[in-house]
This record gives C-alpha cells, sequence and structure tokens, in this order.
C-alpha cells in the first residue's frame, strides 16, 4: 500500500506533463474563434462598416506599430494585386500613423477603417495583431489566422477557404 502512495505522485505528475504537452503543443496561430462558421460581427468605425464587407474577402487586423503586420504587407499587396478582395482595420493606431504606414508600404485594402478605442476589434474577438479573417461570399467568417500570413498558409488554407 505504501508504494502505491509513493507512485500516486509520479502518477499525477506524469498525466499533468502530457496534458501540458497536449494542450501547449499546438500551433498558436490556430487559436479557434465562435465567429468561425457565423456571419462577420455587425460594427461601425471611421472608413469602415460591416456592410462595406462584399464576400468573398478578407478582413485584415493591423497596425503600424506592428512588426509582424510590416512583414506580412507584401503578401497582402500580391494578394490585392492577384484580385483578392482585402479590407483592412488599423487597430488602436492613430489614422495618421496608419496612413503612413500605407503611404510607405503601399495600400492593398478596398478601405480601410481606423479602430482607435478598440472596440471594432472586441467585435471581432481580437487577441493582438495581426489577425486575418476570410468571409464567404455571404460574409460568413470562414477562416482566421492568428499571427502574420505565411505563403504557406496562404495557399493552403486562406485561398480555398475564399473559394480560390
Amino acid at each position: 500500500m505504501r508504494r502505491l502512495l509513493f507512485l500516486l505522485p509520479l502518477a499525477v505528475f506524469a498525466a499533468l506533463a502530457v496534458w501540458l504537452y497536449l494542450g501547449l503543443g499546438g500551433d498558436p496561430s490556430r487559436i479557434p474563434s465562435p465567429l468561425v462558421g457565423r456571419p462577420a460581427p455587425t460594427f461601425a468605425i471611421d472608413g469602415l462598416a460591416t456592410s462595406d464587407l462584399e464576400g468573398p474577402a478578407l478582413v485584415n487586423i493591423f497596425a503600424s506599430w506592428c512588426v509582424p503586420c510590416r512583414a506580412e504587407h507584401p503578401l497582402l499587396t500580391h494578394m490585392a494585386e492577384k484580385g483578392v478582395a482585402i479590407f483592412g482595420i488599423a487597430y488602436k493606431d492613430k489614422p495618421e500613423a496608419a496612413k503612413a504606414f500605407l503611404a510607405e508600404l503601399g495600400n492593398p485594402y478596398r478601405k480601410v477603417g481606423f479602430d482607435e478605442d478598440g472596440q471594432a476589434g472586441l467585435e471581432w474577438g481580437v487577441t493582438g495583431v495581426p489577425e486575418t479573417f476570410a468571409l464567404d461570399a455571404a460574409g460568413v467568417v470562414v477562416f482566421k489566422q492568428t499571427g502574420p500570413l505565411t505563403p504557406d498558409a496562404v495557399r493552403r488554407e486562406l485561398l480555398p477557404a475564399l473559394g480560390r
């Protein structure tokens, strides 16, 4: 009996280690979103509103101060040049700073909204920038990418979600 009591903490530790490994071993860009499978959230900010989002389209949430946003920007520009409709939301950023960011790097967005107070970001469930959502033709969210887009993610997941 004493021997079983000695093994109990080891068994608990092993179970905890397996649970943490499985829970933390996933891809952090695949954080599930309750929006997937639902219509795009209702919002209206300076420059952009839900009614502007004609799908299939992407909604990219970015900020001028975001280094990963700068890194993914050439990919967004390339997608826009290929005809992908992209709408931008400048999250917790000053409009002047966001406009300067786009003037420097190019503007891939059909329309840009300015979410200075972060309220639209709350509606979208934003946890950080960049985040990108794909909408189908009916305006339903069909995909969410947390973190910067990569060519591989665009090819394997995002474009198929848009039906391209």
